[in-house]
């Protein structure tokens, strides 16, 4: 066999989602077998999902996905197929892939380097395989081999590496290409962050070159378990070109990605390195050879696809995967749709707006009557869909003004949410009253400044939440990163909600945004909206305290850009006080040195008070290696000393 098409798809997939996991995967391969695919690479535990976490560890999951892969195998006839599955052998739990071979298993390679940094935890739940060993595992009475394996099948041989394999300096990929494969599968589970399918691109790109091969990438697709978005991106590369790449950010339930690859050119290439170092007297168990050869079926076309988004600012990106996440999140929790307490500001603009781009991209790759379709669980009767899935809500206390709602009722109008405008200044009064009769004593901004601002967000959480559960919505939180890294955000307040998808990104990005959507946005997919200039000409503010204080949000705290370069050098980067003021010195040298060392100090002291926050707010969206969510990324004690003697040493610093 001269020449063969490959195909990578990546699937949407759901965690324990037997039954809908398995049409998926059936639909992409009926797709391949058509579009005249021989060998096909789905994402890694694409027949459970990813997401699955400590279920991983139940002897019936295994189980299950086993028969699952059995009655996957009998729906490959005619081509070879690789899938993701968790497998049992000997008490031990392995992130594996089987191949299938016109119906029939014939093996399983699992994976050696498990991703255990950030916000994963595979070493909790799998074991890792070792380089070079080979086992047989009985599956219904038949010994099938299980490890470090090449399949030739029909003279293609065939190696994979296993998402973090990829990304390891020591790869798989070498000692494959030593061994001489035709071709190298990567079934990935590749979360989303900024810039990342750059890094995916470049590794394809070079383990092609490097190991002189085909090789296939495939990932999963959307929000598959809650926090994690994954954004697609197949990619298929031969000797070092692209051959093609797949559309990411994709509302279909799976995208096929298919090239024709030459093998007799990769095999020129390797016979020309110098540096081929072919692997001669290889035990025979390290190689499972297959009589079958797929049909050829003719030429793909080749190149990269025009619908693929490879080359995005970090503005559209970020546009289009919380828009999927949002999407993913709405349909799979069966909510009737989302609701907003919209306060004027910035943040809770950016969360409806985002809302509106969920219906236009969506609509933009579905269609309208599959995007009804897929939210088959909503009556949308003759209302239109914005309005339906979005409601809006302004509101007022005797604190809040003009500006603030007139902004509100512009941005919701501009975007077809519905729109309603609630008085809760009686509601605070009544609160405050009550409790000045119990302590014995009037409450005033001098001795009660806290008391007074925290009531007046929470005042506006029950009503809000009322409105949710009677339209079987989903109520949307609207505290930024910036935001959770000092607590500056009322719990049980504006942090009510069963979703925040702006919590893991930054106040200054998210108004950098805003006034990118307002603009230009990203024709024609998204357009600009010129209606949030009522939202950018404003500075931030909480809108707490009366009128005449006039408070912001920088004057409370600092200007965002410095927060957020204090959060980066002193979360991600692990910087203790007095080298984080340092670097500060260094990179922002318009500011005093003394300003600087304050603002320092007083990042830590909040960021210390406040873990018990951010162990408690909604669940988010990851899309970058700054998040601060405890649960996914980074963890730090809700009890500590609060930095307080490198603090100390920095305040007697010059």
């Amino acid at each position: 066999m001269n020449r063969v098409v490959a195909g990578a798809a990546c699937l949407n997939q759901i965690p324990l989602d037997w039954e809908g996991n398995f049409r998926r995967a059936v639909a992409a391969i009926e797709e391949a077998r058509e579009e005249g695919v021989g060998f096909l690479c789905l994402p890694e535990l694409s027949l459970t999902g990813y997401g699955c976490e400590d279920m991983f560890l139940a002897p019936e999951v295994g189980e299950r996905a086993v028969t699952a892969l059995k009655e996957l195998a009998m729906e490959c006839k005619g081509i070879v197929v690789a899938v993701g599955l968790p497998l049992w052998f000997e008490s031990s739990v392995y992130n594996a892939v089987a191949l299938i071979v016109d119906k029939e298993i014939v093996g399983f390679v699992a994976k050696q380097n498990l991703a255990g940094d950030g916000l994963h935890y595979e070493p909790r739940w799998f074991k890792p395989w070792p380089v070079g060993q080979v086992e047989e595992i009985d599956i219904s009475g038949k010994k099938l081999p299980l490890g470090d394996l090449v399949f030739s099948i029909g003279g293609v041989r065939l190696g994979f590496e296993v998402c973090e394999d990829a990304w390891v300096a020591d790869r798989p990929g070498t000692r494959l290409a030593r061994r001489g494969v035709d071709l190298i599968f990567n079934p990935s589970a590749s979360h989303f962050a900024f810039g990342k399918q750059s890094v995916r691109e470049r590794f394809v790109l070079e383990g092609s070159r490097a190991f002189a091969c085909g090789y296939v990438y495939a990932n999963l697709l959307g929000n598959e378990a809650g926090r994690i978005i994954y954004d697609g991106g197949t990619v298929i590369a031969c000797g070092g070109d692209y051959l093609a790449e797949g559309r990411r950010f994709s509302y279909h339930d799976h995208v096929l990605t298919a090239a024709t690859i030459d093998l007799n050119l990769t095999r020129l290439h390797q016979a020309r390195q110098v540096s081929h170092r072919p692997i001669v007297g290889e035990p025979d168990g390290l190689t499972i050879h297959v009589e079958y050869t797929p049909e050829w079926n003719g030429p793909v076309q080749t190149g990269r696809s025009e619908a693929a988004i490879g080359e995005e600012t970090k503005e559209e990106e970020f546009s289009r995967v919380i828009a999927l996440g949002l999407f993913d999140y709405l349909r799979k929790s069966y909510s009737g749709g989302f609701v907003v307490s919209l306060s004027g500001g910035a943040d809770s603009a950016a969360t409806a707006v985002l809302v509106r781009l969920m219906i236009d991209l969506g609509i933009e790759d579905l269609g309208e009557k599959a995007f009804r379709k897929k939210l088959g669980h909503i009556s949308f009767g003759e209302q239109d869909i914005t309005e339906r899935l979005l409601t809006c809500v302004y509101q007022a206390t005797r604190n809040s003004s003009e500006t603030t709602r007139n902004a509100a009722e512009t941005v919701a109008k501009a975007i077809g949410a519905e729109y309603q405008e609630w008085d809760v200044d009686e509601l605070v009064q009544g609160y405050r009253a009550m409790i000045e009769k119990g302590i014995g004593r009037d409450l005033a901004w001098e001795s009660d400044d806290i008391a007074l601002q925290n009531i007046q967000a929470r005042v506006r959480s029950p009503g809000i939440w009322m409105l949710t559960n009677i339209k079987n919505a989903l109520l949307l939180s609207t505290s930024n990163r910036s935001e959770a890294a000092v607590g500056y955000a009322t719990m049980d307040g504006d942090t009510s909600g069963g979703l925040c998808p702006i919590s893991g990104i930054d106040k200054a990005f998210l108004r950098e945004w805003l006034r990118w959507l307002e603009t230009t946005g990203c024709k024609p997919d998204i357009p600009p909206i010129s209606a949030l200039s009522v939202i950018n000409v404003q500075a931030p503010t909480a809108e707490l305290r009366p009128s005449e204080d006039k408070q912001t949000d920088e004057s409370d705290l600092m200007p965002y850009p410095v927060l957020d370069a204090i959060e980066k050098l002193a979360i991600r980067d692990k910087k203790l006080p007095a080298e984080v003021w340092e670097r500060m010195c260094e990179s922002h040298d318009s500011y005093d040195r003394e300003q600087l060392k304050l603002w320092v100090i007083k990042f830590f002291r909040l960021w210390s008070r406040n873990q018990w926050k951010r162990e408690r707010y909604a669940p988010g969206f990851h899309v970058d290696d700054k998040n601060l969510d405890p649960k996914t990324w980074c963890r730090f004690p809700i009890l500590s000393s609060g930095f307080r003697k490198e603090i100390a040493e920095l305040e007697g610093m010059n």
